[in-house]
């Protein structure tokens, strides 16, 4: 079962998206800076259960058009389980992952993936220098552009 530290509504991780995020509790990777490095230990947080998720979208609906899930990828059947029920509530998802890839079970089932580890002499998405990459899955199209402040 995955766990969540953190639950907002956010306009700037995914572009053009209202997104209800949740942060899970648990990441293995320890990337040296991460800004949530507070959430790296998977005893803590509210557990996210369908049934919780199903709860949020249905106060959410109308508003959001996004579920985004910061890490969870190291339970891929738990993160699948809760990417279906967003779909089926036809809103698109998006995974934030620290990996290079994450495998075509989990695939099939977001809309947008934010692939790469945390670097901080590269950068996140807003810099032109970062090795993060963000993907719309629908059309295999880099939208990391979208992040760069003009």
């Amino acid at each position: 079962m995955l766990r969540f530290t953190d639950e907002q509504i956010v306009f700037q991780e995914v572009p053009n998206e209202v997104s209800l995020a949740f942060t899970i509790a648990g990441c293995q990777l320890g990337c040296k800076g991460c800004h949530s490095s507070y959430s790296w230990r998977s005893d803590q947080g509210t557990a996210l259960t369908p049934l919780y998720l199903q709860h949020r979208l249905d106060s959410y609906k109308g508003l959001i058009s996004c579920v985004l899930f910061l890490g969870g990828e190291w339970q891929p059947d738990a993160l699948i389980a809760l990417l279906e029920l967003s779909r089926s509530a036809n809103l698109n998802t998006c995974l934030y992952t620290g990996l290079d890839d994450v495998g075509p079970a989990l695939k099939q089932r977001l809309t947008y993936l934010k692939t790469g580890r945390w670097r901080s002499e590269r950068g996140g998405l807003d810099s032109l220098h970062t090795n993060q990459i963000f993907t719309d899955l629908r059309t295999g199209q880099r939208l990391n552009h979208l992040f760069i402040r003009q």
